[in-house]
Parts: C-alpha cells; structure tokens; sequence
C-alpha cells in the first residue's frame, strides 16, 4: 500500500469529501445526520470551518482516503481553548492508518494554535449492531481520549436510540496566564 499523506483541504475538495461521508449517513449511526448534505452545502461547511481551523485531507497513491477537522466546542468565548473533533475514513481504507495519522496531526496543529483540551463526540450503541459499533469510541481511547459523559439515548437513526459519549484529551498545561487562541492559517506547522 502506498504511503499516507497528510494535506489541507480546500473547497475544491469537497466532492470526494462528501463521497465519503455519504456512506456514514446512509449506511451507519456514526453520524447522527439523516440527510447527505449537498455538495454546496458542504464545501460551504469546508470554507467555514478552515477559516480558522485545520480541515485536513489523507491521501494515499494521490486519492482522498480519510479527512479530519476541528471545529467549536459549544461556541462560546470561555471555550476557545477548547476544540471539538471530527474524522472520516473511506469505508474501503478503514484500519490502514489514515484516522491515527489525521488525529496526530491534528493534535499538533491545535497545539500551535494555543488549544489546551480537544473533545470527541461519538455515538455508540448499547450493543453493536448493523448501523454502529464501539469502533470510534475504541479509537478515541487508542489515541489518549478518556471517557467522561455519556448521555443515555439521546440520538434515533435507523428506528433505534443510541448513546453519545464525550471524551476528552488534554494537550497543554492549563495556566493562569494565557494567550489567545490563534488562527490555524497564523500558524506554520509541517504535516506529515
């Protein structure tokens, strides 16, 4: 298998983007979205997002295998040392690498920006089934997130409730004195 590459992703991208996500919506409980977005509508979620945080693409052999972001945590100015994580992995590149290389990177270029706590929401079934498994929130572990909420049944897909869990990972001291969250376009950081 060729190597995986980490890249920023750009509106232009978001085709192959939603190709992806496509099959999560349809055929799983991982997102909590009914509907598949439009390709408008997403590469607008791309430019707003990536206007200050890192969205980022993996490629393998020259092809979109996974991508990655970080977004808000609840969106208040108490929370800018806070963000909130969101990966996709093509169904046929799952296991290959991509997540743990995107989360990785990720994590570094939250870290230049001045982010200290990094969240994850997950929806995980009481027992695996068709639609959604404890994969992701197993991942989440693998990658240093801990567990601290679980809200019971508060997600319906596929006629079935399901949990969402939180988890959590600390990145960065947390000090009296603090400087402001910066721009992921402020600041220069090598992808791998």
């Amino acid at each position: 298998m060729n190597e995986i590459t980490i890249r920023k992703v750009t509106p232009d991208d978001a085709r192959r983007l939603l190709e992806i996500y496509s099959y999560y919506v349809t055929d799983t409980a991982i997102s909590f979205e009914y509907d598949v977005p439009s390709p408008a509508e997403f590469r607008k979620r791309i430019e707003t997002i990536s206007a200050f945080y890192p969205y980022l693409a993996a490629e393998c052999g020259g092809r979109i295998v996974g991508y990655a972001y970080a977004h808000p945590f609840v969106g208040r100015k108490a929370y800018d040392w806070s963000a909130e994580l969101t990966v996709y992995v093509d169904k046929d590149y799952r296991r290959c690498g991509a997540g743990k290389k995107l989360y990785l990177t990720l994590e570094r270029c939250l870290a230049k920006m001045g982010v200290t706590n990094l969240y994850a929401c997950i929806g995980v079934p009481e027992k695996d089934d068709e639609y959604l498994t404890r994969n992701s929130l197993e991942f989440h572990e693998h990658m240093g997130f801990k567990a601290v909420g679980t809200f019971s049944a508060c997600g319906r897909k596929f006629g079935r409730w399901y949990d969402m869990v939180w988890a959590e990972k600390i990145i960065a001291e947390h000090c009296g004195e603090v400087k402001d969250v910066v721009s992921f376009n402020s600041v220069k950081v090598d992808l791998i």
